[in-house]
């Protein structure tokens, strides 16, 4: 490939003494944001972009149509038009897109299915189309057999008699390798970013031959696991858990149920203790949950309530807990579930909800407070939780007056499907809100190594996702094991679950350099986005320091003074 670098792009550097290392740091720029032309034709790639407002006119089909204009033929009816696909491969990863427009309802969840010869997906998108404008439904699917030749479909909820029209229908293929790449491009755009170290005597000259050390002390990214009251007094628990995380989460234990089994017996000796530990190992701490809409997570005395007595039950749980923890929590779950369970908005009225996040906002208003659901990301075939839902249910509490919002992705997966996950965050990115897979786990239903497999691909979809903000997993040890999966056994021996986490958190993770400054005094290297100490010798002369890398575009320049 030829690199044509024009003089205008550099003119940062001729004002600072330019070198070898800015150019060499620029070249390691380009070179992880551009592909060279034989790998070219092999990295295809992904188009997070998502237009999630009704438009008037569609608008072109992603990838140009993809694979759709060589092999596909139009069947079905208006109801659920159809499209024949040949030759789909086993393992590819299809990104599947459609602008969708309904007739017949002035709106209505459309699910795209998909039939093989062996096996049937029976929602691999869906989208709430209206009568009067385009929508654009994002999806995917992988296939675990070949297929000569498939249907693909779109169906409506049934509830009308309705018409579905499609138009800038996509489906591209990427292979594992492919799919990868892509990953690995947007880890190093937003994971990771260039540093550059100047070393300088005390009265400002460039040190050329110092030593220097780099070494990354904290990871700016939060990845987490829930913590139960096992962890209390078990210190190889609390060693195991604080070598690897930066944030954490209690299982059940600032629960309603938990802190108030009875009316009027509150108690947060448990949760206490737990706090203690997080504080004094200095891991960020989400906190889950203050309501849960499903009734059976919900105290049996509260249950029986009503009216006045109910309301007052909900207001006291929450002075209770936030005039003890304000500020303790960077986020809380402020009703659980609410897409599947409305308990609450039953009992107390349609504004319920909202009441709940406005009053918690009041009492910690630093915290962000997320709404928090499953089989959002897991699968589209849950009508309860569809992406359109979650995006209305969100909106409906902006327009009510709450603030500080958060996307909570549970992500309790039992069958895998990637290409649909990022469709999903893709669209829950349009909004512009912080986004957490919050609860991750593989079930249990899959064998410990399928598990292990599972969960790497679940991770890095987070991790290299540019609009998911932090990971927790639900792998809280008990003596019994964990929920659905277990990172060690009781012995903290890694399960393949734990190999896999302790690979991927020393991948991400930038390895200790050292090195030497050049002849302009400058080091530079790549690093991920945390704190960093930095050693620097010459001659008899030491000095140490620190600086944080974030997020941003332009190289990071660190001064240390001899």
């Amino acid at each position: 490939m030829l690199l044509v670098i024009q003089p205008n792009k550099l003119s940062f550097c001729w004002r600072c003494s330019f070198s070898w290392a800015v150019l060499r740091l620029l070249l390691l720029k380009m070179s992880l944001y551009t592909t060279p032309r034989p790998i070219q034709r092999i990295l295809k790639t992904y188009l997070y972009n998502l237009k999630w407002q009704c438009m008037g006119k569609p608008e072109r089909a992603l990838y140009n149509g993809g694979i759709l204009g060589k092999f596909t033929t139009l069947s079905g009816n208006d109801s659920s038009p159809s499209l024949v696909l040949f030759s789909l491969t086993r393992g590819f990863k299809y990104s599947f897109s459609s602008w969708v427009k309904i007739h017949g309802a002035d709106s209505a969840l459309i699910r795209a299915s998909l039939r093989t010869e062996d096996e049937a997906y029976n929602c691999i998108g869906n989208v709430v189309a209206r009568s009067g404008c385009w929508s654009f439904l994002k999806g995917g699917f992988t296939l675990h057999s070949p297929s000569n030749r498939s249907l693909l479909s779109f169906h409506g909820s049934g509830k009308w008699n309705i018409s579905i029209a499609t138009a800038g229908i996509s489906l591209q293929p990427f292979t594992d390798e492919q799919w990868r790449m892509n990953q690995d491009h947007i880890i190093n755009k937003v994971r990771k970013r260039p540093v550059m170290i100047h070393v300088a005597d005390e009265d400002g000259e460039r040190l050329q031959g110092a030593e220097i050390q780099v070494k990354q002390i904290s990871k700016e990214f939060p990845f987490g696991s829930a913590i139960a009251k096992t962890i209390l007094g078990n210190i190889p628990y609390q060693k195991w858990f604080v070598e690897r995380f930066n944030a954490a989460v209690f299982e059940n234990e600032l629960k309603w149920y938990a802190t108030e089994p009875e009316q009027g017996k509150v108690t947060y000796a448990i949760a206490d203790q737990m706090l203690r530990f997080v504080r004094e190992s200095g891991v960020t701490a989400r906190g889950h949950n203050i309501f849960w809409e499903d009734p059976k997570y919900t105290p049996s005395w509260v249950r029986n309530l009503t009216g006045l007595d109910l309301e007052m039950a909900v207001k006291a749980r929450i002075t209770s807990l936030l005039d003890r923890y304000k500020e303790e929590f960077v986020h809380w779950d402020v009703s659980n579930e609410m897409l599947h369970f409305d308990f609450y908005e039953q009992n107390l009225g349609p504004n319920a909800t909202l009441e709940f996040f406005k009053t918690v906002h009041q009492s910690d208003p630093l915290a962000t407070l997320f709404m928090n659901e499953f089989n959002v990301v897991e699968t589209c075939s849950d009508s309860d939780s569809s992406v359109d839902k979650y995006i209305s249910r969100l909106r409906e509490l902006e327009s009510g007056g709450v603030s500080m919002d958060g996307i909570g992705l549970e992500s309790h997966f039992d069958t895998l499907n990637l290409p649909l996950m990022r469709a999903v965050i893709d669209k829950l990115a349009t909004l512009g809100l912080p986004i957490w897979l919050t609860e991750v786990d593989i079930s249990n239903k899959f064998d410990k190594d399928s598990q292990a497999a599972h969960l790497e691909e679940v991770l890095r979809e987070g991790f290299s996702h540019p609009s998911v903000n932090g990971i927790m997993m639900w792998t809280a040890l008990h003596p019994y094991g964990c929920y659905q999966m277990c990172l060690t056994d009781n012995d903290f021996r890694n399960l393949p679950t734990g190999d896999v986490v302790d690979k991927l958190l020393q991948e991400w993770k930038t390895e200790d350099l050292e090195g030497q400054a050049d002849e302009y005094g400058s080091y530079s290297f790549f690093g991920f986005l945390g704190e960093y100490s930095v050693t620097v010798r010459e001659s008899n002369r030491t000095a140490y320091s620190t600086f944080a890398l974030s997020q941003g575009e332009e190289t990071r320049h660190v001064t240390i003074h001899l």
